[in-house]
C-alpha cells in the first residue's frame, strides 16, 4: 500500500501536452488575435452589466441580482480557460502541469454546475413574478435570494470536487497528450490506463443532479409561465410579460443545449473534434453572448444603460465647465 501511494504521488510531477485548436503557426497567430478580442468583449460586456445593475436603483430586484451573479460567473469561467489558450497559441511547448490541469478542471466543472443551477433559480424568479405577482416581493425576499445564490455556488463547487477527486485517482500512462485546448474532464479521462466505469457513473449522477434536474425545473417553470401569459387578455400585457423572459430563455437554450449534448451521451460517442467544438461554444461563445442577449432583448437593461451613460455624460459636461 505504501509503495502504491508513493507511485501515485509521483504521478503528480508530470505535465500534459495540450494539442489545442491548430498546429499551424500562422493559424495560431490569427486565433490568438480572435480569442483575445472575444475575451476582452466578454470581460467588458459582463463588467458593464454588473456596473449598470449596481448603479441603477431600478435594477435592484431579485432578477437582476441573479443576473449579476451570472455575469460574474461568466467572467470567471472564461478567465479559467482563455488565458491558457492565449499562452499556448504563442508557446512552442504547449504544456500544463498535472496540478494546474486538475485545478483548471475543478474550477471549470464547478462554475459550469453553478450556472446550470443559477439558470433554474432565475426561472423560478420569473415564475413567481408572472404567476404570483402579489406574493412576489414577500416570497423573493433579500434573505431568500442570498440563500439561493449561496446554494448555487456551494452545489457547483461540490460537483466539481466530486468529479475532480475521481480524476485525481486515475492512473495515467503512455503519451500524456490531451487532444483539447484545455483540461476538459472527458478529454483528460480518455488518457487513463484503467477502467473509467466509476467515472462514467459519477458523471451520470452529476449530470442528473446538476444538469437534468435544473433543466426539468426550468421547463416546469416555463410551462406555468406560458400558461399564465396566455390567460392575459391584452396583447400588450402578454408582450410585456413575455419580454421579461426572452433573454433568459435564449441563454437557457444555449447553455443547457450544448451541455446536454456534451456530457449526457455515451462515452463511446465522444470525439475530440466534437468535444472541442462544443467546449468552445459553452466556454467562450456563450459567456460572450450572454451580456449582449440581456442588453439587446431586455428593455429594462437598455433603459438602465441609457440612464447610466446619460448621467456620466452630464457629469463630464459639468466637470468641463
Amino acid at each position: 500500500m505504501f509503495k502504491y501511494n508513493m507511485e501515485r504521488n509521483q504521478t503528480w510531477d508530470f505535465e500534459f501536452v495540450l494539442l489545442g485548436l491548430s498546429s499551424q503557426p500562422g493559424t495560431q497567430k490569427g486565433l490568438f488575435v480572435l480569442f483575445l478580442l472575444m475575451y476582452l468583449v466578454t470581460l467588458a460586456g459582463n463588467i458593464l452589466i454588473m456596473l449598470v445593475i449596481r448603479r441603477d436603483p431600478h435594477l435592484h430586484t431579485p432578477m437582476y441580482y441573479f443576473l449579476s451573479h451570472l455575469s460574474f460567473l461568466d467572467m470567471c469561467y472564461t478567465t479559467t480557460i482563455i488565458p491558457q489558450m492565449l499562452t499556448n497559441f504563442l508557446a512552442q511547448h504547449k504544456t500544463i502541469s498535472f496540478v494546474g490541469c486538475m485545478a483548471q478542471m475543478y474550477i471549470s466543472l464547478s462554475l459550469g454546475g453553478i450556472e446550470f443551477i443559477l439558470l433554474a433559480v432565475m426561472a423560478y424568479d420569473r415564475y413567481m413574478a408572472i404567476c404570483h405577482p402579489l406574493r412576489y416581493n414577500t416570497v423573493m425576499s433579500q434573505r431568500l435570494c442570498v440563500q439561493m445564490a449561496v446554494g448555487c455556488w456551494l452545489s457547483g463547487f461540490l460537483n466539481g470536487l466530486m468529479q475532480t477527486v475521481f480524476t485525481l485517482n486515475l492512473p495515467f500512462c503512455g503519451m500524456k497528450i490531451i487532444n483539447h485546448f484545455g483540461c476538459e474532464v472527458l478529454a483528460v479521462q480518455q488518457l487513463a490506463c484503467s477502467s473509467t466505469f466509476i467515472g462514467d457513473a459519477v458523471m451520470l449522477v452529476a449530470g442528473v443532479l446538476i444538469l437534468l434536474t435544473p433543466f426539468f425545473l426550468v421547463l416546469v417553470s416555463y410551462v406555468y409561465i406560458l400558461s399564465t401569459i396566455f390567460q392575459i387578455h391584452s396583447a400588450e400585457g402578454r408582450q410585456k410579460a413575455f419580454s421579461t423572459c426572452t433573454a433568459h430563455l435564449t441563454v437557457v437554450t444555449l447553455c443547457y443545449g450544448t451541455a446536454i449534448f456534451a456530457y449526457l451521451r455515451p462515452r463511446s460517442y465522444y470525439s475530440p473534434r466534437q468535444g472541442k467544438t462544443v467546449s468552445l461554444f459553452y466556454c467562450v461563445i456563450t459567456p460572450m453572448l450572454n451580456p449582449i442577449i440581456y442588453s439587446l432583448r431586455n428593455q429594462e437593461v437598455k433603459g438602465a444603460l441609457v440612464r447610466v451613460i446619460g448621467e456620466k455624460g452630464k457629469k463630464n459636461a459639468l466637470s468641463s465647465l
